[in-house]
């Protein structure tokens, strides 16, 4: 065991990985590749560019090697602003019904035409947009075994009598497999061209330094080079902000439930034709026999397809930020200016010296929270923004801190959700995790029992925090928590510390 510790370790200094493990007293070691965060760079920050007038100009200030959890809506792209995103609607539109017009005249799967609209089914990677779900920044690619999933279904139906070329959509809702990404890289293969001639705008009225380059479908643009990511020649594609949603309509059923329910004449039309589809149970027990239903004759295909384009077209709210995918971007570069925090290790820091460091930021965190009007940052209008959110606001502010110090310890954090864990540059001894919860997690209490003394067990050169945000419904969470650290530390074995944050929303000074 000692052995194969160490080969993870050596392991964990070369690559991304995440360790899992243990239950029923029981250490079982599991290794995967998985995104990191490290050293986040915004493109305002790389580039230069004032964040207020990227905001104006109504783009994304997108994270150059970490995604951001957003996706191109194609119902978006006529709704936009700017004229590349309206002449893309055109793009998207004719890419479609040239796609329909060929199946339409497909006598048999294999035939000219059909090969010919697979040929417009297949969308490589995109890379540059740094959008998803946070798998790399590369974006991803339509395989053979979904292209024809998507034209035998696409097929059906025309030959139901569909001619919308909006009834790509309504197929994304019913096959497995096509989410959120795979629609957003669809569409910005289809419009690329206006991607990319909307970015050279913005870089030429932001002054940015720009190079020409060949994208692999022959679009050329003037696009800056992304120099904290891939090798050197991995392109920047700026997004527009008002094409942007956390889930693009055609792929979220609580949008298409609330618009079947809207409205009393479409609801009865749902009913009779397709079913109660905006009860969520209902969707996840019964999507098979909705899609046998969807697809019985074309007023039921049809009624899909327009309960779908009444979903209301709007964008990612941006200001109000309800799911925090932007949040933690602003404080990277705000934070340590406007509430300093001086911090100071030796060159080689011992661990109990890395310790006292992550101490002093857990404990600014709160004073952050509490005192200076951070837990505006925890809450949308809606209510607590989710935990991930808040994993990545300590993140920002960690990486903020030691930045701003020059500290040769860098806080790390999964992609998706997980611990910071800060270690020493270049070195897998001396790891400080801190594990950041909110108070309305139901598995809070078991999370400090069993992942964090995971954690702390792996690896005798680590030790941890139990970082415990109450945003509501901690009830005895938080005492429970303590009574099993007590009873660690009666039995002589160690145990993680606990900080309680208080991230209610609060009265402003004037009504206190």
């Amino acid at each position: 065991m000692e052995v194969l510790r160490a080969c993870i370790g050596a392991v964990l200094d070369a690559k991304d990985v995440t360790i899992c493990l243990a239950e029923k007293n029981q250490l079982i070691w599991g290794i995967w590749v998985a995104k990191r965060i490290r050293d986040p760079k915004s493109f305002a920050e790389v580039f230069s560019v004032d964040r207020t007038a990227l905001a104006k100009l109504g783009v994304l200030n997108s994270v150059l090697n970490v995604d951001t959890k957003l996706f191109i809506d194609p119902l978006l792209l006529g709704e936009s602003r700017h004229k590349e995103m309206k002449r893309a609607a055109i793009s998207y539109e004719l890419h479609f019904r040239r796609l329909v017009s060929l199946l339409a005249g497909s006598k048999y799967n294999g035939d000219l035409a059909w090969r010919t609209a697979g040929r417009l089914l297949t969308f490589p990677e995109v890379k540059g947009t740094c959008l998803g779900y946070g798998r790399g920044i590369a974006g991803s690619s339509w395989g053979p075994e979904m292209r024809t999933r998507v034209l035998t279904a696409a097929k059906e139906a025309i030959d139901l009598g569909i001619s919308d070329p909006d009834l790509f959509l309504v197929i994304a809702l019913f096959e497995d497999g096509i989410g959120p990404d795979l629609i957003s890289d669809m569409t910005t293969n289809i419009i690329l061209p206006e991607l990319a001639a909307f970015t050279q705008r913005i870089c030429e009225t932001l002054k940015v330094e720009s190079h020409k380059i060949v994208f692999r479908n022959g679009t050329k643009a003037a696009v800056p080079i992304n120099p904290v990511a891939g090798d050197g020649s991995l392109p920047v594609i700026l997004v527009p902000l008002d094409v942007l949603r956390d889930l693009p309509i055609a792929t979220s059923w609580d949008d298409v439930g609330r618009a079947a329910a809207k409205s009393a004449q479409l609801r009865d039309r749902v009913n009779r034709l397709i079913g109660e589809i905006w009860e969520a149970e209902v969707r996840k027990r019964e999507k098979a026999a909705m899609k046998k239903q969807t697809y019985s004759n074309r007023d039921a295909f049809q009624t899909m397809l327009e309960v779908i384009c009444d979903v209301p077209r709007t964008p990612y709210d941006v200001a109000e930020d309800p799911e925090g995918n932007l949040a933690w971007v602003r404080l990277l570069q705000t934070i340590a200016d406007k509430h300093p925090l001086l911090l100071k290790v030796a060159k080689q820091p011992t661990l109990d010296e890395v310790h006292g460091v992550v101490k002093l930021i857990v404990d600014h965190f709160q004073r952050l929270v509490e005192d200076k009007g951070l837990w505006k940052e925890l809450w949308s209008r809606a209510g607590p923004r989710p935990e991930k959110s808040a994993q990545r606001i300590f993140f920002a502010i960690a990486d903020a801190y030691c930045k701003a110090n020059d500290l040769d310890i860098s806080p790390e954090a999964d992609s998706g959700s997980g611990p910071v864990d800060f270690k020493v540059s270049n070195s897998y001894r001396n790891r400080v995790l801190v594990e950041v919860k909110l108070s309305t997690n139901n598995k809070v209490v078991r999370g400090y029992e069993m992942q964090l003394e995971t954690y702390r067990k792996a690896e005798s050169t680590t030790r941890a925090t139990y970082l415990l945000i109450d945003v509501g419904q901690l009830g005895t969470k938080f005492n429970r928590i303590a009574a099993i650290r007590s009873a660690a530390l009666k039995r002589g074995e160690p145990a993680s510390d606990i900080a309680l944050v208080n991230g209610g929303r609060q009265a402003s000074a004037s009504k206190r």
